[in-house]
């Protein structure tokens, strides 16, 4: 089975999701505020990632469709990779979507979800990706980035509980 997205033809099984969901307890305006920032990102990032934004902007602009982001990571062995992502989709406090157009992965599709709830802030990602490299990229999956990809999102878990306290 073979699916398509932004052009590309992808087949299934090396078609990988991951979802990770957060309660924040605070509101909607502070939590989109530093979510849909570009600027945040290095702060949520493990710095082992030697994670740099390196996009020239405004950091009171707001997030736009078509709005190009770059960075330099340094996701495996302290290789320093560049990787670009563009903003496809915005619906303020709502949801973002950013789409990788050069970098890493052979496909990078990733949903950033907001919803009020008692309290504060449900946040929910929701990461779609294929690796490169055909079957040696299942491998690399399977060995170690699913779970770097885990530690990520674990390590942003503990920063926002420090930032905005525990839900």
């Amino acid at each position: 089975m073979f699916v398509v997205i932004s052009n590309k033809i992808i087949k299934m099984s090396k078609f990988n999701t991951i979802v990770f969901t957060q309660k924040i307890p605070v509101g909607m305006e502070i939590a989109w505020d530093f979510f849909s920032s570009p600027a945040n990102l290095a702060k949520i990032t493990p710095t082992y990632m030697g994670f740099e934004v390196t996009s020239t902007f405004q950091n009171s602009q707001k997030m736009y469709p078509g709005q190009i982001i770059t960075y330099k990571v340094s996701p495996l062995l302290g290789l320093k990779m560049n990787w670009m992502t563009e903003i496809t989709h915005v619906a303020e406090n709502s949801f973002f979507v950013d789409e990788q157009r050069f970098g890493p992965y052979a496909l990078w599709h990733h949903q950033h979800h907001f919803k009020e709830i008692e309290g504060g802030i449900e946040m929910t990602d929701i990461i779609d990706y294929v690796l490169p490299l055909g079957i040696l990229g299942v491998f690399a999956n399977y060995l170690f980035v699913k779970k770097q990809l885990n530690q990520i999102f674990e390590h942003r878990f503990k920063v926002v509980e420090q930032l905005f306290g525990k839900f």
